[in-house]
């Protein structure tokens, strides 16, 4: 009882030294530690920082492993603590980035909406037309829109992957531009098969009765570049950088996460505003 007496309250004097340490095994670009490592590391760090009159580090370290040794759960649960923290703390930054790009993100600048353009929430996707994952996602947000009268979907090009998706987004824009019926071109190019390029993006366009000589023509306007700025522009504000990425409420949501999840979000902002409602 003494020892562990003595290690909490080291513990709880050195919390931030040794949740720093933890922190650097648990970097996605550390070494890849093994649990004799990190209780060594840790057992380091709050003897360094409880060093003094009172624990010299050469009586400190051993009684601190010995505790560590007999009770190899605190690793856990300081692993537990500190992704609660971070999990917290990257929820803070998203909220407040969201906040101060809320018109980039929800507005239909540069960007198409389909389903209820007047609906009670927003959903918005940042995509790539040779995503594979934006593919798989697909029939999700298309069974979203044909069950929910009431969303609101804002499809913002973010091509990233290729020149062929580039040309293929510039199409996408004028099509938008033109006013033609872009959620049948969009869901179009999500089941092509192959590769999405320009050539592809400007037959389905044809398809909806634009000229593609005319489109074609167009490609390097500056509406067309702008468009596309944007949403570059946007996604380095907010730490962007794959698709398919969802923005909903004060969330960003990566990957193709189900139906499922986006429904119980879309649900939530309904019920109480935020993607994540308290315990009732």
């Amino acid at each position: 009882m003494k020892i562990l007496g003595l290690v909490v309250v080291v513990l709880a004097g050195a919390v931030a030294g040794a949740v720093a340490a933890f922190a650097l095994i648990q970097s996605p670009i550390g070494p890849n530690w093994d649990q004799a490592q990190l209780r060594q590391l840790i057992v380091d760090e709050i003897a360094a920082a409880t060093a003094g009159p009172q624990y010299r580090p050469e009586e400190l370290g051993p009684m601190v492993e010995q505790y560590l040794l007999a009770n190899p759960d605190v690793l856990q649960r300081v692993s537990d603590a500190l992704a609660t923290k971070r999990q917290a703390e990257q929820a803070a930054k998203t909220k407040t980035l969201i906040a101060e790009n809320r018109d980039r993100i929800f507005s239909d600048t540069g960007a198409a909406v389909v389903g209820n353009p007047l609906g009670d929430v927003t959903l918005v996707e940042m995509y790539d037309y040779n995503c594979a994952y934006c593919r798989t996602a697909m029939p999700d947000l298309v069974a979203l829109v044909d069950e929910d009268p009431n969303l609101r979907l804002v499809l913002r090009q973010f091509p990233i992957l290729s020149q062929g998706s580039v040309d293929a987004a510039k199409v996408g824009v004028l099509v938008d531009l033109a006013g033609a019926d872009y959620w049948s071109f969009h869901r179009a190019l999500y089941t092509a098969r192959g590769q999405i390029d320009g050539p592809v993006a400007l037959r389905e366009a044809g398809k909806l009765g634009l000229d593609e000589a005319t489109l074609k023509g167009k490609l390097s306007d500056p509406e067309v570049t702008a468009a596309l700025d944007q949403s570059y522009d946007l996604a380095r504000r907010l730490g962007i950088s794959g698709t398919p990425t969802f923005i909903i409420g004060d969330e960003i949501v990566p990957g193709a996460v189900g139906i499922e999840v986006l429904r119980e979000k879309v649900g939530n902002m309904r019920a109480c505003g935020s993607t994540i409602c308290p315990p009732s």
